[in-house]
This record gives C-alpha cells, structure tokens and sequence, in this order.
C-alpha cells in the first residue's frame, strides 16, 4: 500500500478519483499533480476528508472539460485560492482550519491591548 493510499483510505476510492483524472485533457493531466502537493499539505487531515476533496477536485475538472473551459480559465488567476475553495468546503477541523481559526484569535486578542483602543472592522481609524 502506498502511501496516498494509505491517506485516503478506501482504495476503491482512490482508484476510481485516478481513473478520472486519466480520462481527463493532456492540459487538465499536467495540472492534476500540482493541485494534489497543494491539497495533500494544505487539506483535510482525515482519510475521508482527502478522499472527499480529491473527488470534489475530480468533479470540478470534469465539468470544466466536458465545457471546454481550459485549465486557467476554470483555475482562474489564483491556483491556490482555488484549491483552497477545495478544502473550505471540507467541514471544521483539521490542523489548517484550526490554525487559521487560531492565527484571528491571536490577532484579535492583540488588537484588543493596543492602547488606542480596537480597531474599527471597516479599516476606519479608531
């Protein structure tokens, strides 16, 4: 068992999201490893979870080549903010929603000790 395998999970799975992304465009292809690195650090932390994004990636690239929509369009000009469209859809938890939940709590916090006073959420001054 390799290792991606052992992160998804159920094989079946994971045989049939690959499966998928064989039978996609050559430009579709060469994109699927580069939003994988991408979902494999920054995505869910359960074998479901992965499995899940991993389809939800499958779904979107399908839809977007049965279009006719190329790859950077249907990307857009940011690739990882839309791989990471993949992982918010992904419920609460996981260590990269915990640290960002983590990183405004902190900034919060310190914004509350300025002696100024908190700053006004519309970037007005305080």
């Amino acid at each position: 068992m390799n290792v991606i395998t052992s992160l998804v999970g159920d094989k079946r799975r994971y045989r049939d999201y690959r499966a998928r992304t064989r039978r996609l465009p050559a430009s579709y292809r060469a994109a699927v490893p580069a939003l994988e690195r991408h979902l494999y650090v920054f995505g869910p932390s359960t074998a479901d979870g992965v499995a899940e994004t991993l389809e939800r990636l499958a779904d979107r690239l399908e839809a977007g080549a049965a279009a006719g929509t190329p790859i950077a369009t249907l990307v857009g000009p940011d690739p990882v903010a839309f791989a990471d469209g993949l992982v918010r859809d992904q419920p609460a938890g996981g260590w990269v929603n915990r640290e960002r939940r983590r990183l405004a709590s902190a900034i919060g916090r310190a914004d509350a000790l300025d002696p100024q006073g908190p700053a006004r959420a519309d970037g007005g001054s305080r």
